[in-house]
């Protein structure tokens, strides 16, 4: 088994492509979503952009060590199997690892706006979360030596 999640992805030199091979996560799961549902989410996503030019890349960089974090104990238990596979296999423990994160930092943040967007979508958040484990755990899994 490699190293930790948090320790590749914050590594100085990897850190820039984790931040953008995570927002393109991110891009793609919205871009995924359809129905009334997803055209909230895309109205919300669209509104996060709004806040700054690259508010979600910003995001994604602050949150990281967090988000890493969340998923070491994950990465340290998925043995042989695909991580993407892992996180999916355990749904709900992986959502609840993650959406701590956005949880406490949206409980925390100094942004109206930002706060407002989250709020406005975490409802459904954890069904989106679930929705994009498979996907969230390939990436780290390209991302991690």
């Amino acid at each position: 088994m490699s190293t930790a999640v948090s320790d590749a992805l914050l590594e100085p030199a990897r850190r820039p492509v984790a931040v953008a091979t995570l927002t393109d996560v991110i891009d793609a799961e919205v871009a995924d979503k359809s129905g009334f549902g997803g055209a909230a989410v895309k109205a919300g996503y669209a509104a996060a952009k709004k806040l700054g030019g690259n508010f979600v890349t910003s995001a994604t960089d602050r949150l990281l060590p967090q988000f890493a974090t969340a998923l070491d104990p994950f990465w340290a238990t998925k043995g042989e199997q695909a991580f993407g596979a892992h996180l999916a296999a355990q749904p709900d423990a992986a959502a609840d690892a993650l959406l701590a994160v956005t949880d406490a930092k949206a409980a925390s943040t100094s942004h109206g706006s930002a706060a407002k967007v989250y709020a406005s979508l975490r409802g459904k958040a954890k069904e989106h979360v679930v929705a994009a484990l498979p996907r969230l755990g390939a990436a780290v899994e390209r991302l991690v030596p």
